[in-house]
């Protein structure tokens, strides 16, 4: 990646941010294209996202039909000088489901492990559960207003600000007229 230190600094601030976190927020479609919104707890291993979730969640059935969807990290309402301008990434993924009998299944369950304590030790043994690897394929990082970057190339290590005019007011006078 060769671009100037302040986009490096951007997308150092993504990375951070996103680490943070021990759960994602997750957008999934069905076969039939209904959206749904759910949430799950995450690790992540050389810039993909695991998630390990049951066929009891729609989402679980969604990946497995349509092995897409958008992950999302997002500031905290209480955390916010502004609610309106949270600071967020986004990342569409594609998504592919890791063989219970591989050995990326165990690295990524003793992690799981590790992070979430030994109720993984519990749902590891449910037939019912599946792990997803979530590979990002674009990304937004978005630090405020007129603070929007989009992340590209092929480790989402090119930024670049989304629109560097910013934000421009609407003239609702010469609309009318």
């Amino acid at each position: 990646m060769k671009q100037d230190k302040q986009l490096q600094q951007i997308y150092d601030e993504a990375r951070q941010f996103c680490g943070s976190f021990k759960t994602l927020l997750m957008s999934t479609c069905s076969r039939d294209g209904l959206p749904e919104a759910s949430y799950s707890g995450y690790v992540e291993e050389a810039g993909s996202y695991y998630v390990y979730v049951s066929e009891l969640a729609k989402h679980t059935t969604h990946l497995l039909e349509n092995p897409k969807c958008s992950i999302l990290f997002i500031e905290n309402e209480s955390d916010s000088r502004q609610l309106l301008a949270r600071k967020r990434l986004s990342y569409r993924c594609d998504a592919t489901e890791v063989s219970r009998e591989s050995d990326v299944f165990e690295t990524v369950m003793g992690k799981m492990v590790d992070r979430f304590g030994v109720v993984m030790n519990n749902l590891r043994e449910m037939g019912d559960f599946h792990l997803f690897k979530l590979t990002p394929v674009s990304g937004s990082f978005v630090s405020g207003f007129a603070k929007a970057y989009t992340l590209s190339g092929d480790n989402l290590d090119e930024v670049k600000l989304r629109n560097e005019t910013g934000h421009t007011k609407v003239d609702h006078k010469a609309k009318s007229a």
